[in-house]
């Protein structure tokens, strides 16, 4: 039996996106930076933002999913929308929104400051649709353990890993900004092949060595 593979390379998830054609059967499951990650964007961050997110989908085949893990962010008496920002980047690739999960980052009830207490998973294709007979929940209870301060959460990895194998011919994930590895580990412990791209090095040694077991 042939164990699922991962390649982490050290460098720019954008200029790579931009250089290296994706097969039929890769999907892209990340996370984006937040503004406080590159300050040299300033006020140009939201509109980065949504170009990199039509960028993912552009570079996915017709049937090809992009799901996206963002939590919003209170800043200076206003609140950024990161979901929002999402769907505006897919809209602009022309990619239609197969569903959008509430992820609990705390226990409902809850007053939160910085960020609120919950986070997007949202998951788009072009061509692909999810009949109703498919439908999974809507709020994940739990974001699940956190490998490291900016992760993706595993409960919310997790979901993600198991509609590609379940619902769709992915058998690769992307992840062009990949930080110590949470979502290729997640992608391998389902049988998925993982490929991830992170600029800070320290963080790509640590993403090739990753490893996590699939819960239940």
């Amino acid at each position: 039996m042939t164990l699922p593979s991962r390649t982490v390379e050290h460098g720019d998830g954008i200029a790579w996106l931009q250089r290296t054609p994706l097969d039929p059967d890769h999907a892209i499951v990340t996370s984006l930076p937040d503004a406080s990650e590159v300050p040299e964007l300033g006020d140009g961050w939201a509109a980065w933002f949504s170009d990199v997110v039509a960028l993912c989908c552009r570079q996915l085949a017709d049937d090809a999913v992009a799901i996206f893990y963002q939590t919003d962010v209170k800043r200076d008496g206003r609140w950024v929308d990161k979901g929002y920002l999402v769907q505006r980047g897919a809209e602009a690739a022309g990619s239609f929104l197969l569903w959008h999960k509430v992820v609990c980052r705390v226990t409902p009830g809850f007053i939160t400051m910085g960020r609120p207490a919950y986070a997007h998973l949202l998951a788009f294709s072009r061509n692909l649709r999810v009949s109703p007979g498919r439908s999974t929940a809507d709020v994940l209870p739990s974001t699940g353990a956190m490998t490291w301060s900016r992760a993706m959460g595993v409960a919310a990895c997790e979901q993600a890993a198991r509609f590609l194998v379940a619902d769709t011919a992915c058998r690769t994930v992307v992840d062009p900004f990949c930080g110590q590895g949470t979502m290729l580990a997640v992608a391998n412990a389902h049988g998925l092949d993982a490929i991830g791209v992170e600029r800070v090095g320290r963080r790509v040694r640590k993403a090739r060595s990753l490893q996590l077991e699939p819960s239940g």
